[in-house]
């Protein structure tokens, strides 16, 4: 089972919406694929129409729930989902007792290999032992990064602590999100993309109403949006390439 992560220190970049368009289209593909939501906030769960009551992390962490009765179908072939709890607010605080300390969530992910081919992870935006956990298991790390220099700078940072933590950077893909090709800052990082882009994705995602809908009708682009339409072009392509680089 090959684990894709879906992460950026900064919030509202995108990633929630990539990782549930990425994971259906890797469904859509044939692959069995796991959506394991890790962020509080559950816009992965919400989207995916996850129900039933999740696991508290505590008890996780613990062993006092095995983690594949945590598994809920979603509406779409292939596509599983783990739900996030509100209580995932304090993974980093009970990953800080775990020995050793980023092995974790590569433990808990372990007994999926046998079921499915692909785990996507939704993870929260923060640098955290939650985060260390996430790099340490994902085979790629894909980083939504808003055309803008604030946006550019916290991926920086991200680079940097990747060298300072000793994750390999061969596992960040970079790639432009809620891009508005409008705007002249946006063209021009778009067409001259920084150093600090280095290894980006070519796929683009455009800013997009479809995107924004996504909120509307609970779901993947896909599954409610014209086979033409440049949100869902782009997700294909950025999953083709996610799929190349993960060998599958």
């Amino acid at each position: 089972m090959k684990t894709l992560a879906l992460y950026n220190v900064k919030g509202g970049v995108g990633k929630s919406a990539a990782a549930v368009n990425l994971a259906y289209l890797a469904a859509a593909s044939g692959l069995r694929t796991l959506v394991w939501d890790l962020d509080s906030q559950a816009a992965s769960s919400w989207y995916l129409h996850a129900g039933g009551e999740a696991a508290k992390a505590k008890q996780l962490l613990a062993g006092d729930t095995p983690v594949g009765r945590l598994v809920r179908p979603t509406p779409y072939d292939g596509l599983a989902v783990i739900p996030a709890e509100f209580s995932y607010r304090y993974f980093d605080i009970l990953l800080k007792k775990v020995e050793p300390p980023r092995e974790a969530l590569r433990r808990l992910l372990k007994p999926f290999a046998s079921q499915y081919d692909l785990a996507v992870l939704d993870c929260p935006p923060a640098l955290s032992h939650l985060a260390d956990n996430v790099f340490h298991a994902a085979d790629l790390v894909m980083v939504p990064v808003v055309p803008t220099w604030l946006s550019l700078r916290a991926f920086e940072q991200l680079r940097e602590y990747f060298d300072a933590e000793g994750f390999s950077q061969k596992k960040l893909k970079p790639f432009y999100s809620m891009a508005d090709r409008r705007r002249s800052l946006h063209r021009e990082l778009l067409e001259q993309p920084p150093a600090v882009m280095r290894g980006m994705a070519e796929a683009v995602i455009p800013y997009s109403s479809m995107v924004e809908r996504m909120g509307e009708h609970r779901a993947p682009i896909a599954a409610y949006a014209p086979s033409d339409d440049a949100a869902l072009t782009a997700y294909a392509e950025l999953w083709l390439e996610a799929a190349k680089t993960l060998g599958l």
